[in-house]
């Protein structure tokens, strides 16, 4: 056994795997260059505890797996136990692989495996437990670590697991938490703390991943912001039920860790069994926020099934027809949509059978013969004839009790013996977990594609949580999440092409693994621009533009009331997977026109959008937003700058403009051909229309705002000169 150094990008992971128990991570942060053995020793060494008064008479091994025979007193990484034994275990190290080729092919159809990847395979047991456990470890060619552990039961008894957590260690420096919040409509709303002794624990009890999932825990130094600091931060992959948590202990010990978080007796191991945990994505970076999403934006990009085709521009008709479906009337929209350049037409809720209002029908996959007396056919062929593709609203994992499903079959649903939910939505959950309830959804689902030619999207919806959610007398949520993995993979199988969006009532079901089988995520069911910005900008601490759902709506908000003009609305839109949730067949000549240029703006932009680096910025006054897309050779850039409120300050200070090259010079203008925003000034700033300055100037000393009145946004357009 031996010490291990791998190296990726920005990052270096030293593990301890000496033996004779589990590796311990000696160091998870900023590269360190090459190192010898010699070298690597002294590093461990150097990391070694006093004993202190009044504790063990060595020092403590906190482990890749924390365990209570090494002396650890804090969140236990295994809880379970066998009829009441086998509740503690002391692994021991059996066998160490290590594949560390920067050229290496990786594995394609693993996600914790691209190529180029370093991997850490270890494998321990407790012959006294009668366990098996393996760990993998990961560090990716952008620094980004992931990490995962099997247990399998070699007892001849059940073994019941409570907890199977993954956690890695992080440095004193890092003195305060950020994570992020929320509620439908108002997801990803950052809260920040000093890290204090003590766990921090977000539990997501949903059955999805929730409107208040935390997305990305993050611990840093003092101050930390998009730019500047150094931070660590996790995100656990898993769609149903979770746990991620920071804990710092009075012995010295700090942790970031995350997992499934289990229900009473939900995972029993039979002989030979296994349970492996879901993924815990781990970042670091020494340059603040953005470096964190450089390397998950990196990760994201380079998987094999990340969107390849360019992002269409979608129109989806919920915010314009609601349940109203008229085959005329959305014949008229799809040209309306044509005409201002939409390449994607999505019919939402109310197709099928009852389907009325959302009280009844959810389960009945039947077009609604009373609605559509010619099918859905004549639509899509209307939509298509315009070179646009065609979509459709599903959300086949829940079913109303006004259904002639649930009428035919009550005990297809997730539930306690005896007793339903409370009803949420009018609906509750189908059990997929059921062979008979999983193949009628996947037969409904396959036969709506095979039967109409030229379904290409599915929008699919998951509009509530998973409460008290029993299968077969025990907890389902595990077995639920599973199966719905399973449902989107068989579909994607049968229907090559066919890309799904994951909608969870807006922004409820936003995490990595749904995003190994979906195309994008719908960020909130609020198309309110002022929200959204908000919104958007901490959904793209994970995720990357193109991945992000993001529509103009209607003036008037549909879930706010709040009014704003069409520019700001479409300024805030266009930095994700653009798109129009409005019916534009009522809005002005004058609104379509300025419309139809903010597509075109977006398809001009869509290659560096979608491809470049995305920074923030850190601006004094937070009554000024900045963010914007750096293309990867420097040579392109856009930013926007958008004033969320009135400020102290008459005028805003300078904007820097960050992530070009310093020693290059750029032509700094306002988006050509582009409604001005309002201002409040007799005088513009000196520098506009346009100005050249080297990269240096414009991320040092910056360029000076013009007083943008409150909910406006100016959009800057850069690019290399000479």
């Amino acid at each position: 056994m031996t010490i291990v150094h791998l190296r990726r990008a920005a990052t270096s992971l030293v593990l301890d795997a000496r033996g004779p128990g589990l590796p311990r991570v000696a160091h998870w942060g900023a590269d360190l260059g090459p190192l010898a053995a010699d070298d690597l020793t002294a590093l461990v060494a150097a990391g070694v505890p006093p004993v202190v008064p009044s504790s063990f008479d060595a020092p403590t091994v906190l482990s890749l797996l924390p365990e209570a025979s090494a002396g650890w007193s804090g969140r236990p990484g295994l809880a379970g136990h066998r009829a009441g034994a086998a509740w503690s275990t002391a692994f021991r190290l059996d066998a160490l692989a290590v594949t560390d080729e920067p050229d290496g092919t990786g594995d394609p159809a693993d996600p914790a495996g691209p190529a180029g990847s370093a991997r850490v395979t270890v494998t321990a047991s407790d012959p006294a437990a009668a366990l098996t456990l393996t760990v993998e470890v990961v560090l990716d060619p952008a620094g980004l670590v992931l990490l995962r552990h099997r247990l399998r039961n070699d007892g001849d008894t059940p073994y019941e697991l409570r907890e199977l957590t993954g956690v890695l260690p992080v440095p004193a420096v890092a003195t305060e938490l950020l994570d992020l919040t929320g509620r439908w409509c108002r997801e990803r709303s950052p809260q920040r703390h000093p890290w204090p002794m003590g766990t921090w624990v977000r539990e997501g009890r949903h059955g999805r991943t929730g409107h208040d999932a935390t997305l990305l825990l993050v611990a840093g130094t003092a101050g930390f912001g998009f730019r500047h600091g150094e931070v660590w931060g996790v995100h656990t992959a898993w769609s149903g039920d979770h746990v991620t948590f920071a804990e710092r202990r009075p012995t010295g010990e700090a942790t970031l860790g995350g997992g499934e978080l289990l229900g009473s007796g939900e995972i029993t191991l039979g002989p030979g069994e296994s349970y492996a945990t879901p993924l815990l994505y781990a970042a670091h970076s020494t340059t603040g926020l953005d470096g964190l999403s450089d390397a998950l934006h990196a990760h994201l990009r380079a998987r094999p099934g990340h969107p390849r085709s360019a992002r269409p521009v979608t129109l989806n008709v919920w915010e314009a027809v609601y349940f109203d479906h008229d085959l005329d009337r959305l014949r008229a929209l799809a040209d309306h949509a044509a005409a201002v350049g939409v390449e994607r037409f999505v019919l939402d809720d109310g197709w099928f059978v009852g389907r009325r209002h959302d009280r009844a029908g959810l389960g009945d996959w039947y077009v609604d013969e009373t609605v559509w007396p010619g099918g859905l056919q004549p639509l899509i062929d209307h939509v298509r004839g315009h070179g646009m593709q065609f979509g459709l609203w599903v959300e086949p994992e829940m079913v109303n009790p006004d259904s002639d499903l649930f009428r035919a079959r009550p005990d297809w649903v997730l539930a306690v013996p005896g007793r339903l939910p409370p009803p949420w939505r009018h609906q509750q959950v189908l059990d997929l977990a059921n062979p008979a309830a999983y193949a009628y959804v996947l037969g409904r689902l396959d036969a709506l594609l095979r039967d109409h030619d030229g379904i290409a999207y599915l929008k699919w919806d998951h509009n509530r949580d998973l409460t008290e959610a029993g299968h077969a007398g025990r907890p389902g949520v595990h077995a639920q999440t599973a199966a719905a993995y399973r449902l989107l993979d068989e579909l994607r199988a049968r229907h090559p092409g066919l890309e799904i969006e994951s909608c969870s009532s807006g922004g409820a079901r936003v995490d990595l693994e749904i995003l190994r089988r979906t195309d994008r995520v719908w960020a909130s069911d609020c198309n309110d621009a002022l929200e959204r910005l908000a919104i958007q900008r901490w959904t793209g601490l994970l995720l990357p533009p193109e991945l992000v759902g993001s529509h103009v709506g209607p003036d008037r908000s549909h879930t706010t009331h709040r009014v704003h003009d069409l520019g700001f609305r479409a300024a805030t839109a266009l930095f994700g997977h653009f798109g129009v949730e409005w019916d534009i067949g009522s809005a002005s000549a004058a609104d379509r026109v300025e419309l139809s240029a903010w597509v075109a703006l977006h398809k001009r932009l869509r290659p560096l959008l979608h491809a470049g680096r995305v920074v923030r910025v850190d601006h004094p006054d937070p009554a000024v937003w900045a963010h914007g897309v750096v293309a990867a050779d420097l040579t392109h850039a856009v930013y926007a700058v958008a004033r969320v409120a009135t400020s102290v300050a008459q005028v805003p200070g300078a904007l820097r403009l960050p992530g070009l090259d310093p020693a290059r010079r750029y032509a700094v203008r306002p988006a050509a051909g582009m409604p001005e925003p309002a201002v409040l000034e007799l005088t513009e700033p000196g520098w506009l229309p346009g100005v050249t300055l080297p990269g240096a100037v414009l991320a040092s000393v910056g360029l000076q705002l013009p007083a943008l009145h409150p909910e406006q946004t100016l959009l800057l357009e850069v690019d290399a000169v000479g």
